[in-house]
Parts: C-alpha cells; structure tokens; sequence
C-alpha cells in the first residue's frame, strides 16, 4: 500500500469542499492507497502535465496526484473536473 503525502494545496482545496463531498474524497484517498488502479476511479494520465494523474472522486470532482519513488503519492489537488485539470 502507497504511503500518500498531501501538499499544501490539495489541503487548502478540501477544507473548501462541502462536507459531503469531503467523504467522498477521503474514501477515494483510502480506494486509491488500496488499489491505484481501482475502477471506480477511473485514474490515468493528465495530459499535457508529465507525472501527473487525476483520479474520479464522484462525477464533477476529480484529485491530482504524483507517483513517487519508493510506493509513495503526492496528492495535488482536489475540486470540481475543469478547475483540476487546468491547473493539475
């Protein structure tokens, strides 16, 4: 299982998010440490940012993070699809 870090700015975007949502993104952290590759959320490459994947929290949010070396996630940003993938 990855060990997951969280920049200072995937934090600042959830503590914005509603609190609904914020379980959901929490169970999504916890799916994506379990399997990177779990179906529900749908993660592959962001285009255009090397490194860079995105991740489905439900059907207008999506979360970006980094694979780092040694089984480890950086966690990028978290909030509504095009906001995200604009500036993943």
């Amino acid at each position: 299982m990855p060990e997951i870090y969280i920049s200072a700015r995937f934090k600042k975007a959830y503590r914005n998010l509603p609190e609904q949502l914020r379980q959901k993104v929490k169970k999504a952290m916890r799916l994506l440490a379990e399997d990177i590759r779990y179906p529900s959320l749908r993660t592959k490459p962001v285009q255009g940012a090397s490194g860079v994947y995105e991740a489905r929290v439900d059907r207008g949010c999506r979360m970006t993070y980094e694979r780092l070396p040694g089984d480890a996630l950086l966690m990028r940003v978290v909030g509504k699809h095009d906001e995200v993938l604009r500036n993943p």
